[in-house]
């Protein structure tokens, strides 16, 4: 596995590799083959309009500001009007000029300005085709002999002053046709992280950090490669940003390196580690002070060389630091540890090779070296978390079938473990029936006899036959409970308003004997819950056989029933003695008997009754008041 994962990573960077070395020269404007520029001279026939690729306008100009006149120079030699000296201010004003000397028929050509930084004036023999700030694009009937192309530019902030990218002269089928591929494939560049961004919202509840920051890495790159239609469109709808996008390129930027090292340390574990905190301090203050260098450098001349090694060294920490954590995470076993370490080799060759081919690379249809490097991190990073997602769901899957079976297996014990019970206590109380009553009728034979009975053995006697009655009492609760055990009988939908009606028709009788009055109320509306019916039947017998035991000649039962908010509540209330305050908290306990009740009762009933309740999904509560009486209220789930 091990082997398997180290030939994977070298894959990545070789491909890496192999694929900068192609585009330095397959996409490469300074590796176009000429018409070359001289001494302010280009010739151009028309062949060299028919090619496939336009012709990229590098050597030959002549440069005119405060400091020199019609210096040669070509485009890219500067990135500023600095040139070097760090006394002088990199803005102001310059003059590019080129002669294109053409030989041949007629044509109409486009010379295509691409992110000129600069607010610029466009001229084709002293006649002014294009102003702006950002790209422009001028189109005009190209005839045989000289035509003087001038390029004005005026600068007052950014990194960037003059000309520094090379502009593209070519039919305007050759443009079009380049500049279509170009646009595809940023928009594609830009729509792609979003895209992924938007899926890392489904896996915030389960991918946690990495997913937020995988999110914020995609959004910050989309942001970054939006500078190219910032810049391009800029001359058509006059963008008022243009001026400033600088900033907000640079802060994304700084932000998605951020987010390469912040998805390595949580790989590695390391979030909470010391020298991560001092990481993170040095990265944030770095990119804070790079955005202040970058609005000083109108100010400060030396600010755009000072901003220009700290991007660097920004860079480099960015690049140690995911190396670092990408060993760490090796070092813990990391299984996100393959993905975090390819990035780094992706990271760090997109660092070299942009500092190899400064000022010796600009593409013609696709990306810049970071930004390949950008968009190869965001499918590194997302590849990672499609794979940790399905590999979560895997595990999930894994986890729920065992937990079935967990479950199954569990259920299989316990149901044999509860007919276990059920058996002991049936044979239990079917065996101790006989000797509890071979010893009342022991008691009775001395009591009856007489011979020898004085005061204290009676006494004897009357305890024995406490202790004897209260085992009655409890084998009688066994047997109750066995009986309830065994009613299997299958769960039905029991309508609220039948089981009233066969509540008054079961139990008016056995009221009218006794002079109670037995009242039924029905819910205006029927409703159903599900349960056993013989259960219900228990539950109901035991509720109204206490009451009609506490309730006086000439008193009254009323069994009600309301349904509200898909609930159905359910209340037992009689007129008759009531229950002591003291004894409401006890009297739903297993073999619990209230003082009204000593030496007839088993404790039972009601633990009975908050047994089926519970069984049922429903609560039972009950309120009573000594000599008034006493209300019992269940609350069902309506089926």
């Amino acid at each position: 596995m091990k082997q398997r994962k180290v030939w994977w990573q070298m894959l990545v960077v070789l491909t890496t590799l192999a694929a900068f070395l192609l585009l330095f020269y397959v996409d490469n404007k300074y590796q176009t083959p000429p018409p070359y520029g001289k001494s302010g001279v280009i010739a151009l026939s028309e062949e060299d309009l028919e090619r496939k690729n336009p012709i990229f306008l590098i050597d030959g100009w002549l440069l005119t500001d405060e400091r020199v006149t019609d210096k040669p120079t070509y485009i890219g030699e500067f990135s500023n009007l600095q040139r070097g000296d760090l006394s002088v201010s990199p803005h102001g004003r310059a003059c590019y000029r080129l002669t294109l000397r053409y030989e041949g028929a007629s044509r109409i050509v486009s010379v295509d300005f691409s992110q000129l930084s600069s607010q610029y004036v466009i001229s084709l023999d002293s006649t002014q085709l294009a102003q702006g700030t950002g790209s422009g694009e001028i189109t005009f009937l190209l005839t045989a002999g000289d035509h003087v192309l001038t390029v004005e530019t005026s600068s007052e902030m950014g990194y960037y002053s003059g000309m520094y990218f090379p502009p593209a002269l070519g039919t305007v089928e050759t443009l079009l046709r380049v500049n279509s591929v170009q646009d595809f494939a940023y928009a594609l560049a830009f729509v792609l992280p979003l895209a992924l961004a938007v899926f890392t919202l489904f896996l915030w509840q389960t991918g946690g950090g990495l997913a937020r920051w995988f999110g914020l890495l995609c959004c910050c790159y989309a942001l970054y490669v939006l500078r190219y239609f910032v810049l391009r469109f800029s001359w058509s709808y006059s963008l008022p940003v243009v001026k400033y996008w600088f900033c907000v390129q640079s802060l994304a930027l700084y932000c998605l390196c951020f987010c390469v090292v912040q998805l390595t340390v949580l790989a590695a574990g390391a979030d909470g580690s010391k020298i991560w905190r001092w990481i993170r301090a040095a990265m944030l203050a770095l990119s804070e002070n790079l955005l202040l260098l970058s609005l000083l450098i109108p100010l400060l001349p030396w600010a755009v060389y000072v901003h220009g090694r700290l991007t660097d060294f920004y860079y480099i920490i960015t690049f140690c630091a995911a190396v670092f954590f990408s060993v760490r995470s090796i070092a813990a076993h990391s299984w996100e540890s393959r993905y975090t370490l390819a990035g780094c080799c992706v990271f760090g060759e997109g660092l070299f090779t942009n500092l190899i081919f400064s000022n010796r690379f600009e593409p013609i249809r696709f990306f810049w070296q970071f930004e390949w490097c950008g968009i190869w991190l965001v499918i590194l990073f997302g590849t990672m978390m499609v794979s940790r997602s399905r590999r979560i769901l895997q595990e999930n899957e894994m986890l729920t079938n065992h937990l079935e079976e967990q479950v199954k297996k569990r259920t299989e014990e316990i149901t044999q473990l509860l007919n276990e019970r059920k058996a002991f206590f049936s044979d239990m109380a079917h065996d101790l029936k006989a000797p509890v009553f071979a010893t009342q009728s022991f008691i009775e034979a001395i009591r009856r006899s007489g011979v020898g009975v004085d005061s204290e053995l009676q006494g004897y006697l009357d305890q024995a036959q406490g202790k004897l009655w209260e085992m009655t009492r409890r084998l009688q609760g066994l047997s109750t409970i066995n009986a309830l055990d065994k009613i299997e009988g299958e769960w039905v939908r029991v309508s609220v308003q039948g089981m009233l009606s066969e509540i008054y028709a079961v139990h008016h009788g056995e009221a009218e004997v006794r002079s109670v009055y037995l009242f039924v109320e029905p819910p205006k509306q029927d409703a159903f819950l599900k349960a056993q019916p013989e259960k219900l039947d228990k539950l109901f017998e035991n509720l109204i056989y206490n009451a009609l035991r506490a309730t006086p000649p000439n008193g009254s039962i009323t069994v009600s029933a309301q349904v509200e908010n898909g609930k159905i509540r359910v209340t037992v209330a009689d007129t008759g003695c009531g229950i002591p305050k003291e004894e409401l908290p006890f009297i739903f306990q297993r073999f619990y008997v209230g003082a009204n009740n000593k030496g007839n009762g088993t404790g039972l009933g009601l633990y009975i009754v908050h047994s089926i309740v519970t069984e049922l999904g429903g609560t039972i509560s009950v309120s009573s008041m000594v000599g008034k009486g006493t209300k019992f209220v269940m609350e069902f789930p309506q089926a």
